[in-house]
């Protein structure tokens, strides 16, 4: 396999980004114009775009309560501003695009690193793939149907001990919501990520089990931090999850790292040295990956 200069990888890197950029537009501007309705018969009805529609699906499935089962009644939603409407139009498509391109971005991440993987790294990057996007997906309906209904059920009772009205932006309403979906999402995918990184041999198990007060303790304020308000009740509904999807992590991982100290030493691609743990070469210190 002909060895690439570092600017020939760059250049590789930012013609697969390219696409995955081609694509995340190309999915935004898809649920920006797409009718919500293909009537043939009746063309010259009045036009609503996908987004409105699923945009109401949306506010009637979280009012509704979720798969919590508790229906948030009294709340009417306003415009603040005289934009909001199109913002949350043109938002609403962006977050639709982010989640339809993710698996094209994962593609071609993949196919840039797949020339410097070994057969054993492929076969531990496929179900990894797999993996994120399944808990991507779920993390995304955990926050959908459970930490955002459950954010606005949580947040009702202040507003009658202030005596106000259930008056809620509708930019901050729909905001609330893309921000669970997204990063809720997102943290779903740690464990997986940190399994995999364990299995390359670029961190060991010993990182969460000799540090696990201090790694709660950050990730707790990672999910603060993400979760939009609610407080900490709805801090610790995200943090839980993840910390119980962690503690298995670390069991799976634990089973790659003792596979990995039996098996026979590796060597280096590049100057064929014996190699330790971890990525970088003791000898020539070239990344394996």
């Amino acid at each position: 396999m002909q060895e690439l200069e570092f600017w020939d990888h760059v250049r590789e890197l930012g013609s697969r980004l390219k696409v995955a950029l081609y694509s995340f537009i190309a999915f935004t501007i898809l649920f920006l114009i797409l009718p919500a309705d293909f009537d043939l018969f009746n063309p010259s009805g009045f036009y609503k775009p996908l987004i409105g529609l699923i945009l109401q699906i949306v506010k009637d499935q979280v009012l509704n309560g979720g798969i919590i089962g508790v229906k948030i009644e009294g709340i009417k939603l306003i415009g603040v501003e005289f934009s909001n409407p199109l913002e949350i139009y043109f938002i609403a498509s962006l977050v639709l695009a982010f989640i339809c391109s993710l698996p094209v971005t994962a593609y071609e991440i993949y196919k840039f690193i797949d020339p410097a993987l070994y057969e054993h790294e492929r076969r531990a990057v496929y179900p990894f793939v797999i993996a994120f996007s399944s808990m991507f997906a779920v993390g995304a309906a955990f926050g959908y149907f459970v930490i955002a209904p459950f954010i606005l059920w949580a947040m009702l009772p202040f507003f009658s001990m202030v005596g106000a009205e259930l008056l809620i932006s509708v930019s901050d309403f729909y905001s609330l919501i893309f921000l669970s979906v997204v990063f809720t999402g997102l943290s779903f995918t740690i464990p997986v990520i940190y399994v995999l990184l364990v299995k390359l041999g670029i961190l060991g198990t010993d990182i969460v089990r000799k540090n696990r007060r201090y790694l709660y303790s950050a990730l707790f304020i990672i999910t603060a931090v993400i979760t939009p308000d609610g407080g900490p009740i709805a801090d610790f509904a995200l943090f839980i999850p993840i910390a119980l999807m962690m503690e298995v992590a670390v069991r799976i991982a634990g089973r790659y790292e003792k596979e990995r100290a039996f098996a026979p030493g590796r060597r280096c691609r590049f100057c064929g040295a014996e190699m330790g743990e971890g990525i970088f070469c003791p000898e020539c210190g070239r990344s394996q990956i």
